[in-house]
């Protein structure tokens, strides 16, 4: 592989933000799905980025693994393991474009559910969610992350539909990735999206993946709750929109 000057620097950029997102603010992965996207094209990029995604979810699970609640992440692995193999039967079938559009209309779906709970009457976001939301979440994300690497701001919606609190919030988000993920691992090879070039760009790209992680927690210990839930949500509209529109 091959880039210019400018593409470089937008790949260390984008690998600093992978690994940010997973110890920091969720929804900032939308900043690195949307650079790499635009480095290259959306299945190869797809292909590049999940090694980067490993290597953050290592960091991020060995940062917050004593506020993780695996109850959580079992109750939605096996559903995320039926959005996972959907994702790959659909990723052989349908276009960069399409792939976009369809990863928005679910991330979409998702905020407008948690924001009618929210602001249905007051202290509806209290209120236990449905039995049914976490399956349906499982689902979306598990197909999202294999179509797109996209299932962040699906998490996102879910987990703070949950009320956890932020350490709790990235513990259970770095468990559930690191495990799903891996899982991706041999649906990539078969689609032929892992390659030894794209591993051997990773390799270059690993330090900028750990300087976004190391930054994570330093920047979650300066930021309240309130702030957190709203800059989560703002980043997720956002990514809404950019699969949407553009």
């Amino acid at each position: 592989m091959h880039f210019e000057h400018w593409q470089w620097v937008l790949l260390v950029i984008g690998a600093a933000a992978a690994g940010f997102s997973k110890t920091g603010i969720p929804g900032t992965s939308i900043l690195f799905v949307a650079i790499f996207a635009n480095v290259m094209p959306a299945r190869q990029a797809t292909g590049l980025v999940l090694p980067l995604l490993i290597f953050a979810d290592l960091f991020a699970f060995a940062v917050y693994r004593k506020n993780l609640e695996w109850p959580r992440v079992g109750r939605l692995l096996p559903w995320a393991l039926g959005g996972v193999v959907l994702g790959w039967a659909v990723l052989g079938r349908v276009n960069d474009a399409q792939t976009a559009r369809i990863v928005g209309g679910v991330i979409a779906l998702m905020l407008a559910l948690h924001l009618w709970r929210k602001w249905r009457a007051p202290g509806a976001a209290e209120v236990s969610p449905p039995t049914w939301l976490g399956p349906l979440a499982g689902v979306l994300a598990g197909f999202s992350t294999m179509v797109a690497n996209a299932a962040g701001p699906v998490m996102t919606i879910y987990l703070l539909a949950m009320r956890l609190p932020k350490l709790e919030f990235l513990g259970t988000s770095a468990a559930f990735f690191l495990l799903i993920n891996w899982i991706k691992v041999p649906f990539g090879i078969q689609l032929g999206i892992l390659t030894m070039p794209s591993l051997a760009l990773n390799l270059w790209l690993l330090p900028a993946v750990a300087a976004g992680a190391l930054a994570g927690p330093w920047v979650v210990k300066r930021v309240n709750q309130a702030v957190f839930e709203n800059a989560a949500l703002a980043l997720t509209a956002a990514a809404v929109g950019k699969l949407l529109f553009f």
